[in-house]
């Protein structure tokens, strides 16, 4: 991912970090399951692609988010989790914004 020079404000840099279509998703399903696997991950999130995902993830883990922890053995397995810096801090975020998703979701159901 590309960072671009010079941010009117932090919360640009944020937003171009945390901008997309599957990162605050992926972020979210990883904090709801403590440690979550790729394919969990692919199976938890209806129509993202391995590729997306795995890029993502790349993405998240270069400024902080997430981490991963190798296994040693075979079959190989990779488990993500959330950083205890940023990754637990964005969550409160993301739970705001899944209240306000809910709040928005009762409304048009009504």
């Amino acid at each position: 991912m590309k960072i671009r020079e010079k941010y009117t404000c932090p919360l640009e840099l944020a937003y171009d970090i945390l901008k997309g279509k599957w990162k605050m998703v992926i972020l979210y399903q990883i904090h709801w399951r403590g440690r979550a696997s790729l394919s969990e991950l692919e199976n938890d999130i209806i129509g993202i692609n391995q590729k997306m995902l795995l890029q993502h993830l790349k993405e998240l883990m270069e400024f902080g988010f997430v981490d991963k922890f190798n296994y040693d053995g075979y079959p190989l397995r990779v488990e993500y989790f959330l950083t205890e810096n940023r990754g637990k801090k964005v969550v409160k975020v993301l739970e705001m914004m899944q209240e306000i998703g809910k709040e928005i979701l009762e409304e048009i159901e009504e």
